[in-house]
């Protein structure tokens, strides 16, 4: 066997003894948290500062999503520890996305809900994202086009177009948060759909919906009448 077939061989025995494991789906999430960081901060005893972050921060969706300073500030954890973290957010993203992108978007909402939730649902400041389809209502991109503060992110119906036209996009979702967890649409919201709606109309680029995610449920302007 080449080396790089045993290496191969070695990976996959190490992901199947890892998720062959039922004992860890009996951790709670005190527990999950501790043995995630385990390898990256076992010099230090982990006991205090988890209880910190679930102190300030309630629960461990809220504790991944938060930024880095501050997770730093009230934990006191390694630079490394706290950077773990952000990996495990961004593989639950990717991991979330895979499976929104592998079927037409249309046909698949609620890997799209469940997407817009893992990215969305406890990120600690208002942000606008973009999602770009092809004419299959495959998706193209995620596209941030707004980071805002804890309520509002400001957002340019010329620059949603001017990314999708880049992207040959023929469709598009827009999603957007609210971190007070209300996902109900704000006038702004009503105002700024509408504005993104018409500019599109005028390249041919459909607006399937805008989705407001909040933190136990995710509002749909289709769904509520506000998008013909």
């Amino acid at each position: 066997m080449s080396p790089e077939a045993r290496k191969v061989q070695d990976t996959s025995s190490v992901i199947v003894g890892v998720f062959g494991d039922r004992s860890f789906a009996s951790l709670d999430d005190r527990a999950l948290l501790k043995r995630l960081l385990g390898p990256v901060a076992h010099e230090i005893d982990l006991d205090t500062p988890i209880r910190r972050l679930f102190d300030r921060y309630g629960g461990l969706a809220a504790i991944i999503a938060a930024d880095l300073s501050e997770l730093a500030r009230v934990s006191d954890l390694p630079k490394r520890a706290l950077e773990h973290l952000k990996l495990s957010r961004l593989l639950s993203e990717r991991l979330a996305r895979s499976e929104a992108s592998a079927r037409p978007v249309i046909s698949s909402w609620s890997a799209l809900l469940a997407y817009a939730r893992v990215a969305l649902a406890e990120a600690p400041r208002e942000q606008f994202r973009v999602l770009l389809l092809d004419s299959r209502n495959q998706l193209l991109t995620d596209e941030l086009v707004a980071d805002g503060t804890i309520d509002h992110a400001p957002v340019y119906p010329r620059e949603v177009v001017r990314r999708a036209l880049e992207a040959s996009a023929a469709a598009l979702i827009l999603v957007h948060n609210h971190p007070s967890g209300d996902p109900t649409p704000s006038r702004a919201d009503i105002e700024v759909t509408r504005q993104i709606v018409d500019a599109s109309k005028l390249f041919g680029i459909k607006v399937h919906d805008h989705l407001v995610v909040g933190r136990g449920h995710t509002a749909s302007f289709r769904t509520l009448g506000l998008l013909s």
